[in-house]
Parts: C-alpha cells; structure tokens; sequence
C-alpha cells in the first residue's frame, strides 16, 4: 500500500484556529459554502507535500489573523510507514520538519506526491508560456529526485547573466564563462524536461481522446534552440546552446536579457491539426487540463510505484457533465482524492456513501 494522508491538524494557520480533519483512503469530499476554509485545507496539503503553496503566499498571509505563529502538519501511513510532516509559520518564516527533524522545503519532494488541479489550472492553455513551463516543472520536481535543484541553479544562473548583461560595460570574459555554465545546466535541464513531457505525451493523448469522444490531440515541445532538440543527447544540446549564446550575444547586450533557452521554451497543443491556444473551444481547452492531471497521476504511479495524493479544488463547479463525470470516473480507480465543493449533487450516492464527507462552516 502507499502512503497516503491520514490526519491534517492546523492551528493559525489561515482561518483555521484549530482544525483536525481525518482523511479517507479513497475520496474526501469537504463540502461548505465559500470562505469557510476548503481551499485552505488543499493549500495545507500541498504545502506539506511540495514545500510551497499554489496560492504563491508569504509566510505572514498563512497565519490567522493577530496571531503570532501557525502550524499544519500532516500524517501520512502506509507500508508500516508513518511519516510526519510539519510546517511551522511566522510572520517572517516557514520552516519545516519530517519526523521531527528540520528539513529544508525541497527536501518535501518525494515524501508523498500530489497532483493539483485548481480553477486558475484552467486557463493554463490560453495562458502564458511561462505557466505550460511551470506546470510541467512542478511536476518534474516532485516525480525525479534533483530536478527542482537542476532547475533553481539553471534559473539562478540565467538572473546573474541577465544582471551582467545591464552592465554599462559588460565584461566579455565573465560572459563567456557564465555562457559555459548555463550551457550545462540548461541542457541538462532540458533533457529532463524533454523526457518526462514526452513520458506524459501518451497519457494525456489517451486521456484526451477518452474525455472528447475521440479527438485526436497532438503535444509538442518548443524549444527556443532547435526544431529537432527532441532527437539530441544531452552533450549535443550543450554544444548547441553554448554556440547559440554566442551567436546571439551582441542581441543579449542591446536588449540586457538572454533570449534563448529553456526559460523560454513553450509546450504546443493542437487538436485535429488546429491550435487550440488560439482556435480551442473553452471546453477543448479544459479537456486539454483535465487529461494533463490524468496523465500526471498515471505517470507518477510508473515512475515512483505509488499513487499521488489528488487534489481538486473547487473544479466540478467549473466543468460541465462530460467532463465532471470523466474526473468522477478517473477517482474512482482507488486514487486518494480530497475535493473542495459547494454543492453535493455534482456527486453520486453511490460516491457519497462510499466518501468520506466533511461539513465545513458548522
């Protein structure tokens, strides 16, 4: 058996002055009209399973009001295990613990992996670049160890060439060998990122043409370096992105921002040949999503031989029939599951009987 979540305890922690809530095995249903708390028991979840929050909030915002100190911690059981996990909060500070030792936020990363799918999940196809790339690295950090390390240095090396590149009079010499190392750690990068979206690519795809009765989708990387980058090792991607820095320096100087690379990269979609950022239906798009954080769990389960902690907040209200019976079918394969709503008829009462149902706000 996997682990799976057992116990959520909060004190202070956003509107929750003392709040325990037991999880069930299979689907957790917290149901309660809005600002009742749903959505923070999700964000506590994900807190203490990935190290940050979706809601991208500073330690201050995570306490209750007028307190000084918070705390959500979360027992996870399985295979004999019984791991805990802990995030103490200040206005200043999160800080965390597995079984009582303190550990850093990324150290989270494979304790327990969960797969969220929110309502600002949505408009991930019609979004930016920036938010495809995102989604994929959450995923990719928690699904190989050193992935989320690869992808801060490379991050943290692009800022420093970026700075560099805003000197009055750049030294040449330190961009070269700021070129050398971004070089290296951008391919390394994204020959992970290649990999493991072209791992997810079948899943989505069957997922997809599952929920839309048989649309076929086709999934693309877009690298900023080369067409072909997908059929390139590791040391090829290298040698090219190094030649490609040095080809477009004199541009990088005039605009002070390095322009090419995997911080830039994009994942396409295309339903029936036709793209669906521009051309997709809202309801094609949402398919699009919906398959995504199918895929996600099914490829967690191959890569890791467990199944992820899913969790939905506030989803069913935004998708129609089709696709909310799709989620409601997917769930039920035995995948634990806590979801956030306002209105039980989105369920069945077969589901209702076999969940276990939380009453927030009474």
């Amino acid at each position: 058996m996997s682990l799976v979540a057992h116990k959520l305890s909060l004190i202070n922690f956003r509107n929750a002055q003392d709040r325990t809530v037991i999880l069930g095995e299979g689907t957790t249903i917290l149901i309660g009209q809005n600002a009742t708390g749903k959505t923070n028991t999700i964000e506590a979840l994900q807190l203490l399973t990935t190290g940050s929050s979706f809601r991208h909030a500073r330690a201050s915002e995570l306490l209750l009001h007028g307190k000084d100190q918070g705390r959500a911690a979360v027992q996870l059981k399985g295979d004999g295990r019984v791991v805990d996990v802990e995030c103490t909060v200040t206005a200043a500070k999160k800080t965390f613990k597995r079984n009582g030792k303190p550990c850093r936020a990324q150290d989270l990363l494979g304790t327990l992996m969960s797969v969220l799918f929110c309502p600002d999940d949505l408009s991930i196809i019609k979004g930016s670049a920036s938010n495809r790339r995102a989604a994929l690295d959450s995923f990719g950090s928690q699904a190989h160890r050193g992935y989320d390390t690869i992808l801060r240095t490379y991050l943290r090396a692009i800022e420093q060439r970026n700075a560099l590149l805003k000197d009055v009079f750049v030294d040449t010499q330190l961009l070269t060998a700021w070129d050398e190392s971004i070089a290296l750690g951008g391919a390394t990068l994204l020959t992970h990122r290649v990999s493991l979206f072209k791992q997810l690519v079948p899943y989505i795809q069957e997922a997809y043409a599952t929920i839309s009765g048989g649309e076929v989708l086709d999934c693309t990387y877009q690298s900023t370096l080369s067409n072909n980058i997908t059929h390139l090792s590791r040391e090829e991607v290298q040698q090219l992105f190094y030649d490609t820095l040095q080809q477009t320096r004199e541009d990088d100087i005039r605009r002070q921002q390095t322009q090419l690379g995997p911080h830039r990269d994009d994942l396409l979609f295309s339903i029936n040949g036709i793209d669906a950022r521009t051309y997709g239906s809202q309801g094609q798009q949402r398919s699009i999503i919906l398959a995504w954080k199918m895929a996600e769990v099914h490829l967690a389960q191959q890569l890791l031989g467990e199944k992820p902690l899913l969790l939905l907040d506030d989803v069913m209200s935004e998708l129609d029939e089709n696709r909310r019976k799709a989620m409601l079918s997917f769930i039920s394969q035995g995948i634990q599951t806590v979801i956030t709503t306002t209105n039980t008829s989105y369920f069945s009462a077969d589901l209702l009987k076999q969940a276990q149902v939380i009453t927030y706000g009474v």
